[in-house]
């Protein structure tokens, strides 16, 4: 038996560090966070249960990954720890039974702030000027990136007002906006140049430039979300981790503004569920809500776990990306005879609803990206946006991927297809007489922009061209009840509603 279980954590830590690897170091990942919290918790769970059997290798044993060895190594004079994850009310409800093991003479309040997707760094201010700056590394050593720092307009040189410690190191998130980010993959694109996956590789990648002027040109921001060593002579720091942001604040420390004091757990679960939906209209990627307990009296009697503190956790949104098997691509024709290839997946839970159809957008994009049939994919659905196939697995390529081509005729009618000069669509120049096209100009016709016909959407479009009783626009307004009434689920009283939406 223990065989068996040492060979599968043996085989999850080798995974999870190669994944890491891939996240911390080239800043390249190939799992969405939702897949490697997966695996990370699946090792946690057979660690507990056999903890003879950890590897000192395994990634439960340490905060993060090696620095890369280009830049000068820096100690941090306090760890950086990690979070312990929740995925939902009941895990957050757990958390907070716990901390009653801990304090039980007092209320225990929270504040609640965003989980930002970008790069931990420690700043380190000596007599109030900025003197060094270290990404979080391995928890205990960071690689040194103060030039860089340097050149982020919202991270202040020097402190303001007197009344600062002579040692302040300040702990926060450099991360891209969302519209810059768009803008530099845009010079990218026109540069000829590999485009960012997402805003949190752009600003890893942007901070670990060697060249600081590179760094001064992209659009980087940051928001403090606590502190490391504090030495001196000083005016007394804050009693609670509320009053320590607004003393941030005074000395020019910028913080998120997104960020609450939650006086219960009922507060706590509307906070997050404010901050899921308030999500798409920030200018910036979470991936969840951070919570900690606010006073530091507490903290310091609830205390830490070997890579992060009892009293806080981040409570992850539900994945917004997943990875599953690619079964085959289709290719659709659309109303202009445009044709996009359709990825069809094994069906996988993404962004709370089950995804079975990705875009690949253009032959273009599939080799762009190195898209094969049979591969492993990273689908994403963000809000109410057309699911896409972001990438491919490539270490879980399996031996019969095989590459796609677009057909040599339209899929549907046969009939020839064109590419205009410096253009990535290719259509079919059938017009209306390939079905497809047809199918769809009819969809448009009565769709809310355009007749706004009531009742009449795509299903039933293709139900009626189907029986025959529509095959052009003219024939929606020559249909009678008598043919409407053998249709599957079509009622009297629906048809009639129909034909009076028809008539409106």
């Amino acid at each position: 038996m223990d065989q068996t279980i040492a060979r599968q954590i043996e085989n999850l830590v080798n995974q999870v560090n190669y994944h890491s690897w891939r996240y911390y170091v080239l800043d390249d990942p190939e799992l969405p966070d939702s897949e490697y919290d997966r695996l990370f918790r699946r090792l946690q769970d057979l660690e507990r249960q056999y903890p003879h059997l950890i590897l000192p290798q395994s990634p439960t044993q340490r905060v993060g990954e090696q620095p890369l060895s280009a830049f000068a190594q820096v100690t941090h004079k306090l760890p950086m720890l990690s979070l312990n994850n929740c995925f939902n009310a009941r895990e957050f409800k757990d958390f907070y039974r716990r901390l009653g093991n801990y304090i039980t003479e007092e209320p225990i309040e929270f504040c609640g702030e965003p989980k930002l997707d970008g790069l931990a760094v420690n700043i380190r201010y000596e007599q109030g000027r900025l003197v060094q700056a270290a990404t979080r590394g391995d928890g205990s050593r960071g690689e040194e990136v103060t030039h860089n720092i340097k050149t982020i307009p919202s991270i202040t040189m020097q402190l303001v007002g007197k009344d600062y410690p002579q040692v302040l190191e300040v702990r926060g998130e450099v991360f891209m906006p969302l519209d810059g980010f768009t803008r530099l993959n845009e010079q990218q694109k026109q540069a000829g140049e590999k485009l960012f996956a997402n805003p949190r590789n752009a600003a890893a990648g942007s901070l670990r430039q060697l060249d600081p002027k590179i760094t001064a040109r992209r659009p980087l921001d940051f928001y403090c979300y606590g502190i490391g060593e504090v030495a001196g002579e000083q005016t007394p720091l804050a009693d609670n981790y509320e009053q320590l942001l607004h003393q941030l604040q005074q000395w020019g420390i910028k913080i998120c503004p997104e960020w609450q004091k939650l006086t219960s757990v009922e507060e706590a679960l509307r906070y997050y569920q404010y901050l899921a939906d308030k999500r798409v209209q920030l200018n910036y990627d979470i991936d969840g809500v951070v919570f900690k307990v606010n006073r530091f009296a507490q903290q310091q009697k609830i205390g830490f776990v070997a890579r992060a503190p009892r009293w806080a956790i981040a409570w992850k949104f539900p994945a917004e990306e997943a990875v599953t098997t690619l079964l085959d691509i289709d290719v659709q024709v659309g109303r202009t005879g445009a044709l996009t290839p359709v990825a069809r997946l094994k069906p996988v839970f993404v962004g709370g609803v089950t995804i079975t159809n990705a875009t690949l957008h253009n032959q273009e994009e599939i080799e762009r990206k190195d898209i094969r049939i049979h591969d492993q994919v990273v689908v994403r659905r963000a809000g109410d946006v057309i699911p896409e196939v972001v990438r491919p697995v490539l270490s879980a390529r399996p031996p019969e991927a095989r590459r796609f081509s677009m057909p040599r005729v339209c899929p549907v009618c046969a009939s020839e297809l064109l590419q205009e000069p410096g253009e990535t669509i290719i259509r079919c120049n059938a017009g209306l007489y390939c079905p497809a096209q047809r199918k769809q100009a009819i969809t448009h016709f009565v769709s809310r922009k355009a007749m706004n016909i009531e009742g009449l959407g795509d299903k039933l479009v293709t139900q009626l061209e189907a029986a025959g009783l529509i095959s052009r626009v003219s024939d929606i307004y020559d249909l009678q009840l008598a043919q409407l009434l053998p249709l599957p689920r079509m009622a009297e009283k629906s048809a009639k509603n129909l034909l009076q939406a028809i008539k409106n």
